[in-house]
């Protein structure tokens, strides 16, 4: 079967790098993005681009159901704006609920093949799986973003239903959630670390990320078996070398 991934959040900085790394590597794509945020004038003369133009609040899962059933793999690049409106304002749960209808909407497929599920999360947001143990200054002003930012909050709820409702054992999904430190962009991909869980503060020693090598791995998890088998289920850190 030939390659198809559907992309959410295909607007945003990372979101672009994504949908052209895998146009480089053939991969069929389809976007869902907003009519003002429109890649048609980047990437509409690619036979291998689809946009579908819609809110994914808006979209009810069946409808969203028919463009999963064409696609082996969907990577969720969703996040909010970092402004007033974006962060203090509706929705709050924008990635966690996009989430949700994303797997509903693959449940109801009941494709005879399990769907890769990506999720581009950060180091804010702790594996509780294997009890990641982090320095108290990072816990504590983490503590502080869950109270303050809701997108600290909504970034943990999409991870929890991941880890939690979907777990791995699923019959229909596989899972990655890929977790960058501080994003940076960069015009070429460069080395970079994988690693199971951080190895810095995230809030006082943060490493680097490029924005590029995030969607090398995300793009490079939809179509190398052997690295998709390395990390389902799991929560891999990125840094840049």
């Amino acid at each position: 079967m030939a390659k198809h991934t559907l992309v959410l959040g295909g607007s945003g900085a990372t979101g672009k790098l994504v949908i052209s790394q895998l146009l480089e590597r053939d991969v069929k794509v389809t976007a869902i993005v907003r009519a003002s945020s429109s890649l048609q004038a980047i990437y509409g003369q690619n036979e291998c681009y689809t946009e579908v133009t819609a809110n994914i609040e808006e979209l009810d899962v069946s409808e969203l159901a028919s463009l999963i059933k064409q696609c082996d793999s969907v990577i969720c690049c969703l996040g909010h704006n970092l402004s007033f409106a974006g962060i203090y304002g509706a929705p709050r749960k924008l990635v966690v609920n996009a989430l949700k209808k994303v797997t509903n909407a693959i449940d109801i497929l009941n494709k005879d093949y399990k769907t890769k599920l990506i999720l581009m999360s950060s180091t804010g947001v702790c594996n509780r799986d294997i009890n990641e143990e982090s320095p108290l200054s990072q816990r504590v002003i983490i503590s502080v973003l869950r109270m303050l930012l809701p997108p600290q909050i909504d970034n943990e709820l999409a991870v929890d239903h991941l880890r939690v409702n979907i777990a791995k054992d699923h019959p229909l999904i596989e899972w990655v959630c890929v977790r960058p430190d501080s994003l940076i962009d960069e015009q070429q991909t460069s080395s970079y670390a994988l690693l199971v869980s951080p190895t810095r503060n995230v809030i006082f020693d943060a490493a680097k990320t490029s924005r590029i090598n995030v969607a090398h791995f995300m793009t490079g998890l939809t179509s190398n078996t052997e690295l998709w088998a390395q990390w389902k289920g799991r929560m891999p850190v990125i840094y840049n070398h």
